[in-house]
């Protein structure tokens, strides 16, 4: 694994407000949740890229949220890139790190090196998925592919689905330090214009070309003029400034939007998490019958399973598994 640069401001996420145009924001940062996810798989650099930035969007997103248990985030294409998905699992108590995981499926052998990671997904789907945990009815949102971008399809999604303006400014890339140590280093920020009273609007024929909504389609008057003034502050921002690490993440807000009377926030910690189990893994098995489970076993009598986030590798005896079931083996193998 490539060792990461630390600093005090990494793996966090900044909540601010924007007093003077009524705008929220997010700025995060990450380095070392960023490459224990990407760790975990041997991903080209174009596939990377991609993961890199739906984990941004992931991490920005969740922090926005009164969120009980967990947000997913999900693209799905009919291009090379079949799949990115990402987990984030809010706190479990005050004080405590958000999670948060990720993958990507993609075929290799179509996977073109040369062109632009976006436009190997193709045509498809962007969704949100939020699950606030036993007893309640998950939530689900799903906009087209559409903008050029992961970053604009998030931004599709809220004008669409929420009709809350929304921009994300996302960079990844690798640090090296004096000593020659590397990592990978991401950095964001998401700004979002707070609900209206009218915050419900039609959309009208010829709204864009796409007939998707956009923030200009949301706002008009005076919100449009702050949206606009808020975005060009946020254009002056180069990637540099946003991966860090020399410029701390409240100092940059304060001298990009100083005009707007920016009020920083505290921050919430993020770290790599994954929740499978042995149990979660024999509880989705269990909706198979005994042949289903057979056609599953191994030459060496194991059913085996293998977690596509964190890599780690389940290994069962087929008698426990199953609808089925007739043997409970407390000495089975498990998480390897």
């Amino acid at each position: 694994m490539i060792k990461s640069l630390n600093t005090n401001s990494d793996d966090k996420v900044l909540p601010f407000q924007l007093d003077v145009s009524d705008i929220r924001g997010r700025m995060a940062r990450l380095d070392g949740v960023l490459d224990e996810v990407l760790s975990q798989h041997d991903y080209p650099p174009m596939i990377e890229g991609l993961v890199a930035e739906m984990v941004l969007l992931t991490a920005l997103i969740g922090q926005t949220m009164k969120l009980r248990w967990k947000l997913s985030l999900q693209v799905r294409g009919n291009g090379p890139v079949r799949l990115i998905a990402t987990d984030y699992y809010g706190p479990t108590d005050d004080g405590q790190p958000a999670k948060i995981r990720a993958y990507a499926s993609f075929d290799s052998d179509k996977v073109d090196p040369n062109a632009k990671g976006f436009f190997q997904i193709g045509k498809g789907h962007f969704a949100i998925l939020i699950d606030q945990g036993q007893d309640t009815t998950p939530y689900q949102g799903i906009t087209p592919i559409s903008g050029g971008s992961l970053s604009a399809c998030a931004e599709t999604y809220f004008a669409q689905s929420e009709q809350l303006p929304t921009r994300f400014s996302l960079a990844f890339g690798l640090s090296k330090e004096s000593d020659g140590s590397s990592g990978r280093r991401a950095g964001g920020i998401m700004l979002q214009h707070m609900p209206t009273a009218s915050d419900r609007v039609a959309i009208e024929e010829g709204t864009s070309i796409d007939g998707l909504l956009r923030a200009g389609d949301i706002l008009d008057g005076d919100e449009n003029e702050n949206w606009k003034r808020v975005n060009l502050l946020l254009d002056t921002v180069d990637a540099l400034e946003l991966v860090g690490p020399l410029l701390d993440p409240s100092r940059l807000i304060q001298l990009v939007f100083h005009e707007e009377n920016p009020r920083i926030f505290e921050t919430q910690q993020i770290k790599f998490g994954c929740t499978c189990s042995q149990d979660r893994v024999r509880q989705s098995l269990s909706i198979y019958s005994a042949k289903d489970i057979r056609h599953m076993t191994t030459d060496d009598n194991k059913v085996t399973a293998d977690c596509q986030f964190c890599g780690s590798h389940y290994s069962f005896e087929p008698s426990t598994l199953g609808f089925e079931a007739n043997l409970t083996d407390e000495n089975e193998p498990g998480k390897k």
